[in-house]
């Protein structure tokens, strides 16, 4: 019996590792064993989530910000566009096909999507928010640049009233938004923004990444968090160190 039970724990083991030879993704989450703590462990072109010096998110302590000296603020040129509403398992994930761009130090980022973490992963002062949204960006050479904004609780968010009111309830499901979507319409009056270098939130943790953090948040209705809350009830990593970077305020 004992030399049976070998022989079925080496072919699951067998059959496992043929299933990643194959190229199927290792199984990453935000709890226990596939949680944050442990992704590094998961796969080895995950390291980074445990190596990288300049990860993120990260607490922006606000007494330590430096104004920015001659920076050419984020210039944002969104557009009404389609989009298409995604749960991908990790989050609710809203890809647009042509909703415009910002130029960061003359070089244009294309909008490509944006998503949600509940709570914000960012910090400021210690400090998370309800929900916050990733716009991300993509130049023409494929680097990254991450607009995040942050959300209050208070009154109903009427640019993301079309989302949440048909989010996809299970993992791989998806829905057209219908009629467009103006991203322009998510942002703060108030463009002001804190800057740093930093890194995808989520495996393979990649840095490089050119990060925005609007400083003024936007509300969002208790009925819309409840709404994201049913799918997901925490999706965020939790901040990682500074190191040597210097966070900058670009008004």
């Amino acid at each position: 019996m004992k030399t049976r039970l070998t022989l079925i724990a080496a072919l699951a083991l067998g059959t496992i590792f043929t299933a990643r030879a194959e190229g199927t993704p290792p199984h990453w989450s935000y709890a226990e064993h596939g949680g944050a703590a442990h992704w590094a462990e998961l796969d080895k072109s995950f390291e980074t989530c445990k190596l990288g010096k300049h990860q993120s998110p990260i607490n922006i302590v606000t007494k330590a910000v430096k104004p920015a000296a001659d920076v050419t603020p984020v210039a944002f040129a969104y557009t009404a566009g389609a989009g298409e509403v995604v749960n991908n398992g990790h989050t609710v994930q809203v890809n647009l096909a042509s909703s415009g761009a910002i130029t960061l130090d003359g070089t244009e980022y294309k909008l490509v999507q944006f998503h949600f973490h509940t709570p914000s992963e960012e910090k400021v002062d210690g400090k998370a928010y309800p929900l916050v949204a990733h716009l991300v960006h993509k130049s023409a050479d494929g680097k990254l640049a991450v607009v995040a904004v942050l959300f209050k609780q208070g009154k109903e968010n009427a640019t993301l009233k079309p989302v949440f009111a048909k989010l996809p309830a299970k993992e791989g499901d998806k829905v057209a938004l219908e009629g467009t979507i103006d991203v322009a319409a998510l942002l703060p009056a108030d463009h002001g923004y804190y800057s740093f270098p930093g890194s995808l939130t989520t495996p393979p943790c990649s840095e490089e990444v050119r990060w925005q953090v609007l400083k003024t948040p936007v509300e969002v209705s208790a009925a819309q968090l409840a709404s994201f809350h049913q799918l997901y009830k925490m999706n965020a990593r939790p901040v990682q160190p500074l190191n040597e970077r210097q966070v900058v305020l670009v008004k």
